[in-house]
């Protein structure tokens, strides 16, 4: 029984469809790291403004306070914004992880079967193989011996005998195996 095409358009379609899984799972990946480093930036950001607020503190200038306090306003409404886009690129990150290893599960399987079905292919033209050698075998062996019938293996003979005498109504000498 040999693998059909049906078969390996499937494995195909599958693969097609993981390798589609595993970029959106990237691309949001990549979403969600470049949110964390915007928040991270926010952070950098209120630090930036609170320096401001001390140097103008020493300094008198009320510009550079103005500056500093916008700066953390700044930071603190950008992280307010951040926080739930990032919260939902994490559940689509897991939602889209879970997708793809279902999508490689599904990979595997029809791997799998493939295998298999190759597998038993190639047991199956081991047995016709040794099939054919047995019968050229007994077929050069009844060249041998002059056209006379191929010499019987000791299990045919048994078995013959067995069947013999049961249709006599004789005990089998011989136990059963």
């Amino acid at each position: 029984m040999a693998v059909s095409r049906t078969l390996r358009r499937l494995l195909r379609v599958r693969e097609l469809e993981e390798e589609q899984c595993r970029l959106a799972l990237e691309s949001a990946q990549g979403g969600l790291t470049r949110l964390e480093r915007a928040l991270a930036g926010t952070v950098e950001r209120a630090r930036g403004g609170r320096r401001l607020v001390e140097a103008s503190a020493r300094t008198g200038e009320l510009a550079d306070r103005f500056a500093g306090l916008e700066e953390s306003i700044g930071a603190e409404r950008l992280a307010q914004v951040l926080s739930p886009r990032i919260e939902a690129a994490q559940e689509e990150v897991i939602l889209l992880r879970e997708e793809f290893l279902a999508k490689r599960v599904e990979v595997r399987q029809a791997e799998t079967l493939i295998g298999e079905t190759e597998a038993q292919d190639a047991v199956e033209a081991a047995r016709r193989g040794q099939q054919a050698l047995d019968d050229w075998h007994r077929s050069r062996q009844f060249r041998r011996t002059g056209n006379a019938a191929p010499a019987q293996s000791s299990d045919d003979l048994s078995t013959g005998l067995e069947m013999g005498r049961a249709a006599e109504g004789e005990e089998s000498p011989v136990p059963e195996t």
